[in-house]
C-alpha cells in the first residue's frame, strides 16, 4: 500500500512538474516571438529607406528628406564619452567594494543604494544632469554634459557587473598571488582583473547598448532638434539617433513623408545595439581563450 501511494505521489510530483516547465517554455518561446516581431516590423518598414546616402548625408527639407549621418556621429560621441566616464569610476569602484570594503552595514546599503540607482526613471538622470552638468557646472547644452549624464546612467550597471565578476574569483588565487609576495594591488593588477575582465567589458558594452537608445537623459542636456551639422567640441550640441527618431515621428511639418525616415531611423539604431552586442560576446571570448591558453 504504502508502495502504491508512494508511485502515485511521484507521478503526481512528475505531472506537475510538466505542467510547470511546459509553461516556462511557453513563455520563453512567446518572448522570442514577441521580440522577432518587433525586429521584423522595424526591418520591414525600415529597410527600404537606408542606402548610402542616408546613411552619410545630413537631412534636409525639415527632416523630410537626407540622411541620418549628425545622428549618428553624435550617438557615437555621447557613447564614447560616456563609457570613458562610467568604466573607470564603475571599475575602481567594484573593486573598492569587493576587494578593501569591510564587509559590513555600509557596504550593503552602498549595495542598495547601486540597486536603487539602476532602476531610477532616465528621466531623472536627465532632470539631474541639466540641473548639475548644464546649469550649476556651466557646461550648458553639449555633449560633455549627455555624456556624463549618461554615463551616470550606465554607472551601476559597470559597478555592479565589476562586483560579481570579483566576487565569482575564488579566494585560492588570492591567497597564493600574497603567498608569492606580491602585494594586494599586484594581485588585483596582474591576477584578478585579467580573470575578471571578460565581464567587465561585457557589462560596460551591454551598459553602452542600453544608454545608446536613451532619449530622455539627452533630451535635457545636449540633443538639438535640428543641427545638420557635426559638432566641432565637446561643448556643442549634437543631433541623437533616439531624439531623432522621436521628432521625426512626432512632430515636423509633413508626418507621414517622415515617417520612412523614422523607421529608417529605428532600423540603423537597432543595429548599433545588436553590433554591441555582438561585440560584448566577441570580446568576452577573445579574453576568455587568452586566459585559457596561459
Amino acid at each position: 500500500m504504502a508502495i502504491e501511494t508512494n508511485q502515485a505521489y511521484n507521478r503526481r510530483k512528475r505531472g506537475l512538474q510538466s505542467v510547470a516547465f511546459g509553461i516556462f517554455r511557453i513563455l520563453s518561446y512567446s518572448v522570442a516571438v514577441i521580440l522577432f516581431l518587433i525586429l521584423g516590423f522595424i526591418i520591414i518598414k525600415g529597410i527600404g529607406v537606408i542606402n548610402w546616402d542616408f546613411i552619410t548625408q545630413a537631412p534636409t527639407d525639415g527632416m523630410t528628406k537626407g540622411g541620418i549621418w549628425p545622428a549618428i556621429v553624435g550617438t557615437f560621441w555621447l557613447m564614447v564619452g560616456s563609457a570613458v566616464f562610467a568604466f573607470p569610476v564603475g571599475v575602481m569602484s567594484g573593486i573598492y567594494m569587493n576587494e578593501y570594503a569591510p564587509q559590513g552595514k555600509l557596504v550593503a546599503f552602498i549595495r542598495t543604494m547601486t540597486n536603487n540607482l539602476a532602476g531610477i526613471p532616465s528621466i531623472v538622470f536627465g532632470l539631474f544632469g541639466m540641473a548639475f552638468f548644464v546649469n550649476y557646472l556651466g557646461f550648458g547644452d553639449s555633449i560633455l554634459a549627455g555624456s556624463l549624464t549618461l554615463g551616470l546612467l550606465a554607472l551601476p550597471i559597470v559597478i555592479r557587473t565589476t562586483e560579481e565578476a570579483f566576487k565569482d574569483i575564488p579566494n585560492s588565487y588570492r591567497e597564493g598571488s600574497l603567498a608569492l609576495g606580491a602585494t594586494k594591488a599586484q594581485t588585483i593588477w596582474h591576477v584578478l582583473l585579467p580573470m575578471a575582465m571578460p565581464r567587465v567589458i561585457t557589462g560596460l558594452i551591454l551598459s553602452l547598448g542600453r544608454v545608446s537608445g536613451e532619449t530622455a537623459p539627452i533630451l535635457f542636456t545636449c540633443a538639438a532638434y535640428f543641427l545638420p551639422r557635426l559638432p566641432e567640441s565637446i561643448f556643442d550640441q549634437c543631433m541623437a539617433l533616439p531624439y531623432h527618431l522621436y521628432v521625426v515621428a512626432t512632430s515636423g511639418t509633413d508626418i507621414e513623408a517622415q515617417l520612412p525616415i523614422a523607421y529608417g531611423t529605428a532600423f540603423v539604431l537597432i543595429m548599433i545595439v545588436l553590433v554591441m552586442n555582438l561585440l560584448a560576446n566577441g570580446i568576452r571570448k577573445h579574453f576568455e581563450n587568452k586566459l585559457k591558453s596561459k
